[in-house]
């Protein structure tokens, strides 16, 4: 074979390849040239998903009219010319192949007119012919690209295009990180002549958050953290969620580096790792982060889309975004929320001494009556005396509680912080009161469920309390038990019930059809005949459960869709069981039919953990609290019991 020089158009149809995957792709590269220009404005018109026409508009620098035509030349570019450029690049573009890519696959008119000229010159090129065409126009100072009749000389590409709603929201994402990159920047995007979204300039704090809330929604910012860090020329800004804000995917990840928008791996690490012990294995964490270094420290020219790059120091940046958000994190337990109904996560604003109270107070009769009391049989088997009283093996709280309480002395913004962490002298006794037992060798011998005994020794007569709300978590304690607290008191919430009443909210059917997600491939089962007699007799039933099922023939049928809790069950193996069970039920009222198939898979899809996390535990309350809208069980002992400490203080008093 004969090696010849490619043509200058085929060439450019090869790099094409590289640079225009699909209309998002021009999006990209036509903004961040606007972009690069200085531009405070840009408005951005698609059509048909961006295969009809993409334009770009700014009020940037523009263009000189003898360097149109050259700007639509291959490595044509105004932002490097040396070496040493290539070494430290700022500006978002620098290879100076965007426009000849572009211009090589569609229709393509650039049209500019810097402030030194007195009009506007526009430069046409169309596909593989590459002649530039150069006329007068009108225009204001900036510059316009206008991309029409995306890939309409390369069929093989276009085909290969998505619908237009699917082109059209990879623009529009894209935008959304473009739009976080740039809060000076006003953006404004057309689709086929309305206006879709527009993002204002934002100078103030709070016009920055009403664009994160716009692109990442109300409840980023309900519970977003701001993180701001700098240490030998690195600099970490933006914002981070509390785990209560993490999501069930990944879209709501937004990562810069030196205002470049980023995917890369060693960064995703850190604050993946940042959210290991707070996160479950299907949560993802949220985030909009800024990272600004010298940029002879990174190497920006490493990926063809530019969406990686590779720091020369990759393990000292990996440790300082994965210390700060470990700090934030650790320091998100005292950030005082906004005044809401008590929940899980929020409490009414008090004075000081009463969330100190909270974390003093001791374990009443009524933890004694809680099976597996947290703490007490660790303790006799754990703790150590030396001689002297107060002195008791920590636990796992009490060591975290200390860690926090360093990280907040060290943090420099304590304003943000509500509630300071407790004092050592609060949590020393908050662990001896947990890990008490009943008897000590300091504490006199009280049987805190005698009442007889309890009145001999001069303490009032115990009066079980009554639960009316749970409160806020304050901790978890023996691994499957959430401490629960607000200004009426305390309480003790067990999760393993708290898990079984959250299914059970979910499978709630007595005044609703339960949604049915499809499967994405069908489910045939073979069924024996009491199992297929069954699945026809109680059809209307299973349609209320959100279990979407077709007969197909005497022995089988296909299940289409199941509800959102039974998505991640094994349907081969609890659908026929399900079945079984109905068959053996005796002929009764429909009401009775759906309490007992509700109680069957509630019974059959719970899964409990022995060791949950306080953020798992908040999530799980918050969750229940939502489902069942006041309706707990408040009165059920197994569920939560409430706390009375005066007690024990009162016999550790004597």
């Amino acid at each position: 074979m004969t090696i010849k020089i490619l043509p200058a158009r085929l060439a450019n149809q090869i790099a094409a390849g590289e640079v225009v995957e699909r209309p998002a792709s021009v999006v990209k590269e036509l903004v961040e040239n606007s972009l690069d220009s200085g531009a405070t404005r840009i408005d951005v018109d698609i059509e048909k998903g961006g295969a009809k026409l993409i334009r770009v508009r700014d009020n940037g620098k523009g263009i000189v009219k003898d360097e149109l035509s050259l700007a639509l030349s291959r490595h044509a570019t105004s932002k490097i010319h040396t070496l040493d450029d290539l070494e430290a690049i700022m500006s978002l573009g620098f290879r100076g192949e965007a426009l000849a890519s572009i211009s090589s696959v569609s229709r393509l008119t650039l049209t500019s007119r810097p402030a030194t000229q007195e009009k506007a010159w526009s430069a046409y090129s169309e596909g593989r012919e590459m002649q530039v065409k150069l006329q007068p126009t009108a225009h204001p100072i900036g510059t316009t690209v206008e991309v029409l009749d995306l890939f309409f000389n390369t069929p093989a590409r276009r085909k290969f295009l998505r619908t237009e709603k699917t082109e059209f929201t990879h623009i529009d994402e894209l935008l959304k990180r473009i739009a976080l990159s740039r809060f000076e920047v006003t953006i404004n995007l057309k689709h086929n002549g309305k206006m879709i979204k527009q993002y204002r300039s934002a100078q103030t704090q709070a016009q920055e958050e009403k664009r994160i809330a716009a692109v990442c929604g109300s409840t980023f910012v309900r519970h977003m953290l701001n993180i701001k860090l700098e240490h030998n020329g690195l600099k970490l800004h933006g914002w981070v969620t509390t785990p209560e804000g993490a999501r069930q995917q990944s879209d709501l990840q937004y990562c810069y580096v030196n205002g470049r928008m980023m995917r890369d791996k060693l960064i995703n690490h850190a604050i993946r790792q940042s959210y290991e012990n707070s996160l479950r294995p299907e949560q993802f964490a949220t985030y909009v982060l800024f990272i600004e270094l010298d940029p002879h420290q990174v190497d920006v020219n490493v990926h063809p889309a530019k969406h990686e790059v590779r720091f020369h120091q990759a393990r000292l940046v990996h440790d300082f975004i994965y210390q700060a958000l470990s700090d934030a994190l650790a320091q998100s337990a005292h950030i005082e929320k906004p005044p809401v109904n008590v929940s899980a996560f929020h409490t009414e604003s008090e004075p000081q001494r009463q969330a100190d109270r909270f974390v003093c107070e001791t374990v009443n009769e009524a933890i004694e009556r809680i099976p597996a009391y947290p703490g007490q049989i660790d303790y006799e088997k754990k703790s150590s005396f030396d001689g002297k009283p107060n002195q008791i093996r920590e636990t796992r709280q009490t060591n975290e509680w200390h860690s926090r309480d360093r990280q907040v002395a060290k943090s420099s913004g304590k304003e943000r912080f509500g509630e300071p962490a407790p004092n050592k002298q609060q949590v020393e006794a908050y662990a001896q009161l947990l890990n008490t037992p009943v008897e000590s060798s300091f504490c006199q011998t009280v049987e805190l469920n005698d009442t007889k005994h309890h009145e001999n020794i001069g303490l009032p007569p115990i009066q079980e309390k009554s639960v009316e709300t749970l409160g806020k978590a304050i901790c978890v304690i023996h691994g499957q038990y959430v401490l629960m607290a607000d200004k009426q008191g305390a309480r003790l919430v067990s999760l393993v019930q708290a898990e079984h009443i959250r299914i059970s909210g979910q499978l709630a059917v007595d005044e609703r059809e339960l949604k049915t997600q499809p499967l994405l491939i069908p489910l045939s089962l073979s069924l024996n005949e009491r199992q297929m007699e069954a699945a026809k007799a109680h059809m209307s039933i299973l349609t209320r459960f959100g279990i979407d099922i077709k007969l197909r023939n005497a022995a089988s049928l296909i299940v289409m869709g199941v509800p959102q809790p039974l998505r991640q069950q094994n349907l081969q193996q609890l659908l026929p069981d399900l079945l079984s069970y109905a068959a053996s039920l005796p002929e009764q009222e429909q009401g009775m039919y759906l309490a007992q198939f509700s109680t069957w898979l509630t019974n059959q899809i719970t899964q409990t953990k022995s060791d949950y996390t306080l953020s798992e535990a908040i999530h799980i309350i918050a969750e229940i609290e939502q489902l069942w809208q006041g309706g707990l069980p408040l009165d059920d002992r197994t569920f939560v019991c409430p706390v009375d400490f005066s007690a024990t203080i009162a016999a550790m008093n004597l």
